[in-house]
């Protein structure tokens, strides 16, 4: 009897290891199974990684490649700019009406521009600023070695406020076909004066070779009065053309020069001038006796001085034809020159002291050097 209870409990023992190997096994084996599992899901998410990395890779080489084109663009465009900045040349089509272009006045005078559909200058840089009160605008041609045309804009534009620049635009006319020169005043006004460009208040343009008529073209005088002739001429003519540009864009209209130093505060003083002035039976204001340096005109009879300019722009420099303009337009037939000289100090009127200094000795003229115009500004 006791032997049949021994061996129901060995049985009963041998069940009960029996079932847990066949737990622990089944638990191994899921165990196992769930590893395996765990092993995929890491090799997995490693070749994820692994793509990852290398899109990674190919975007970074993308982004490398995108940033090396854009460098390269920006300096193509930056020595395309420095090279003739912003180049216009004839926007309009044959078929298309030119509108309020003042430039058109030029072909009454000169029959080789009828043939040129727009009158434009070559080259613009700046924003084409319309609507201010004031234009400033500086002619300047090649002195040789010798050049003002920084020192005149650094005073022009440091002595204006902020808003006193914002109601204006200075306009440097380029009238010389030396393409060096050129490249030269772009260079040194778009490193030097870059916020002026950017907000408009300072614009280069280039006067186009086709706008002078034949005889600047052809004549090669050897002798220094027909070399004087000619430069004296072309200077009339790159005074009307800069005028031209400038009349659409302000009230007001002041003709400076290349080589000149403008004294503090000048454009507050003109402003405060021109707007205390009762009378608008003006004819023009002087801002300096010198030349044609300092004359500040009403916009909207720009187009009457260039028509008169044109006229005689052979017979006398532009400071005399302004003297002749009014005698012809403001003396009466029979008229005294005593009362004709009395109207002239009403309607010509004179600012003192000059607001200018002439500082060029070196003349725009090749070979000549000019003492007798400096005149000290008094601070």
């Amino acid at each position: 009897m006791r032997t049949k209870h021994v061996n129901v409990l060995i049985a009963l023992a041998a069940f009960v290891l029996f079932s847990f190997s066949c737990f622990c096994i089944s638990r191994m084996t899921q165990t196992s199974n769930q590893l395996i599992n765990c092993r995929n899901h890491i090799l997995e998410f490693k070749e994820k990684i692994l793509r990852l990395k290398n899109k990674t890779e190919r975007n970074r080489q993308e982004l490398i490649n995108a940033l090396s084109k854009m460098k390269y663009e920006m300096t193509q465009r930056e020595n395309t700019s420095t090279d003739l900045v912003e180049k216009k040349m004839n926007t309009l089509g044959k078929d298309e009406t030119v509108s309020n272009n003042t430039f058109e006045v030029l072909k009454f005078f000169f029959p080789h521009l009828r043939k040129v559909g727009r009158i434009y200058p070559d080259v613009i840089i700046g924003k084409e600023k319309i609507g201010v009160s004031f234009a400033l605008g500086i002619s300047t041609v090649s002195r040789g070695n010798q050049s003002y045309v920084k020192q005149t804009l650094n005073s022009v534009v440091s002595r204006m406020t902020l808003s006193e620049e914002k109601d204006s635009v200075v306009i440097v006319s380029v009238a010389d076909r030396n393409e060096d020169y050129l490249k030269s005043v772009v260079d040194m006004i778009t490193k030097r004066f870059k916020r002026q460009l950017k907000s408009g208040s300072l614009e280069v343009i280039s006067i186009p070779a086709f706008f002078y008529p034949n005889m600047l073209h052809v004549k090669q005088s050897t002798e220094d009065s027909g070399k004087l002739e000619s430069w004296r001429i072309k200077q009339v003519l790159d005074f009307c053309f800069l005028m031209l540009y400038a009349q659409p864009k302000a009230m007001y209209y002041l003709q400076l020069e290349d080589d000149i130093i403008a004294k503090k505060m000048y454009f507050t003083k003109i402003t405060d001038f021109v707007h205390n002035i009762t009378s608008n039976n003006w004819f023009y204001i002087e801002f300096s006796i010198l030349g044609f340096i300092g004359k500040l005109f009403k916009s909207e009879d720009l187009t009457d001085f260039v028509r008169f300019f044109l006229m005689f722009y052979k017979d006398k420099p532009i400071d005399l034809l302004l003297g002749d303009i009014f005698q012809v337009k403001m003396c009466n037939p029979g008229e005294t020159p005593e009362k004709c000289a009395e109207r002239n100090k009403q309607i010509r009127i004179r600012y003192k002291p000059s607001l200018f200094q002439h500082v060029g000795i070196q003349s725009s003229f090749p070979g000549r050097e000019q003492y007798s115009k400096r005149i000290t500004l008094q601070e």
